[in-house]
């Protein structure tokens, strides 16, 4: 049995409407969630394919740093899709520094956000100190990337140049792989 901790305000989420994102998390991932809404703590029991299994502590973890249920449920979908954090409290010196660069990373209206979206083929969500990722390891790694430039400061035209070149890199690489 894992636990892992869900953010007070992102346990609806998890529950769902009459308990219908927990029931799916359950079914899909082949598990048991027992949600504890005073304290958030989701405890993870294995009812099925273990292997399967594997996979919902990080589809629970991804909704309680903000992602929708669909995009922490395609975790499931591809085996080489993974969840990623990044804390930029530990990049950051205060509040402020924080607030700062969470809005170089989110850019005016989302467009940064979108932007990394879009050119990485990852979901990127920004919730409360952190940068959760969902994507293939490249995808990630890009959006890791990008996300480290706009941290240290990089001008956003440099960042979203490196993007492009990445997606194009990342496009040419799916154009050449073999049909199965």
């Amino acid at each position: 049995m894992q636990h892992v901790k869900v953010p007070q305000d992102r346990i609806g989420v998890l529950i769902g409407e009459g308990g219908e994102t927990m029931r799916e998390v359950e079914e899909r991932a082949e598990v048991r969630l027992d949600i504890d809404s005073e304290s958030g703590s989701v405890a993870i029991e294995e009812a099925g394919d273990p292997v399967t299994a594997l996979v919902a502590p990080d589809i629970v973890r991804a909704i309680g740093r903000g992602f929708t249920p669909e995009a922490a449920l395609s975790l499931l979908d591809h085996d080489l899709r993974t969840f990623d954090l990044i804390d930029l409290s530990d990049h950051t010196r205060n509040d402020n520094d924080l607030e700062r660069k969470k809005g170089r990373i989110i850019g005016e209206n989302g467009r940064t956000r979108e932007l990394m979206e879009e050119l990485s083929g990852a979901d990127v969500v920004i919730y409360g100190t952190t940068v959760g990722i969902i994507g293939s390891p490249e995808e990630v790694e890009a959006v890791r990337r990008a996300v480290g430039m706009l941290v240290d400061g990089a001008p956003h035209g440099a960042v979203y140049s490196y993007l492009e070149e990445k997606h194009n890199e990342l496009k040419n690489d799916v154009a050449f792989e073999p049909e199965p």
